[in-house]
């Protein structure tokens, strides 16, 4: 089933490049998750057709959920990634949503699943960044005249929205956990295993599954080695940041330490 849905999301993202191409304009994909966005690399990779450049972009730099934009030679120069693309800011746009007086603090999830529960899909709406009194919410500009119309509540909470640009997206400064661990070796199921809490056949059974990517690419390879300054993302639960790889222990074991965005 999974691979057929690849194949079925590898075709649209086809469509979209052969699009800019013969009607020399731009295009763009609905937002990608991590593994939509790493079989969308490997169409890009694979060089069909040079003359459109291939931009990936969810608004700011560090965006979890991201849009392919497909960019014909007019579009290109002005397409540097975001903040600051021409291209992008036509495309997307942020819907900010405050807590009215009186009402609770939300969680990342009352935010997604009020949007999801006006019937909206999931490929409309990027990351959406969680604030005290509100969340800035990244979202494709064809559905913010629809919520600026029709979104009012998250929770229990009511809410009071503006439309921004991108370039005055508030992203919240991430709370990170510092742990350090010695290792058998710098291999990725080891380092999987140790900062998520999982058995090492579990951490291996993920990364086979595709759900851990190492700097944004996803990785399938158990062995792989992981290196000072690497992002390790596991689907679901967070990511992690390797920020020093020391000596060895008496136990011939590598000190590893990393940080984990809470």
């Amino acid at each position: 089933m999974a691979e057929k849905d690849d194949r079925y999301l590898a075709g649209q993202i086809e469509d979209k490049i052969r699009q800019a191409a013969e009607y020399y304009m731009v295009t763009h994909t609905g937002f990608l998750d991590p593994h939509a966005y790493a079989v969308a690399q490997r169409i890009c990779r694979g060089g069909s057709a040079p003359e459109i450049r291939k931009v990936f972009t969810g608004g700011y730099p560090e965006a979890e959920r991201v849009i392919l934009l497909c960019l014909p030679d007019y579009a290109a120069e002005e397409a540097a990634d975001i903040p600051g693309g021409t291209a992008a800011t036509e495309v997307l746009t942020v819907i900010r949503a405050s807590v009215k007086p009186g009402g609770r603090k939300l969680k990342h999830g009352d935010y997604l699943g009020s949007v999801l529960g006006l019937g909206l899909d999931r490929s409309a709406i990027g990351d959406i960044l969680v604030r005290e009194d509100g969340a800035d919410l990244i979202v494709l500009k064809e559905i913010a005249e629809f919520l600026m119309t029709h979104y009012a509540k998250a929770g229990r909470s009511y809410l009071e929205l503006e439309e921004k640009p991108l370039g005055e997206l508030i992203v919240p400064e991430a709370q990170r956990q510092e742990s350090t661990d010695t290792l058998a070796s710098l291999r990725l199921d080891n380092l999987v295993s140790s900062a998520f809490g999982l058995s090492r056949a579990k951490a291996q059974e993920a990364i086979r599954r595709g759900l851990v990517f190492l700097n944004s690419q996803e990785e399938l390879r158990t062995d792989r080695e992981f290196g000072t300054g690497d992002r390790v993302t596991l689907r679901g639960s967070g990511k992690v940041i390797v920020t020093e790889i020391g000596g060895r222990s008496r136990k011939d074991r590598i000190y590893v330490t990393w940080e984990r965005f809470l």
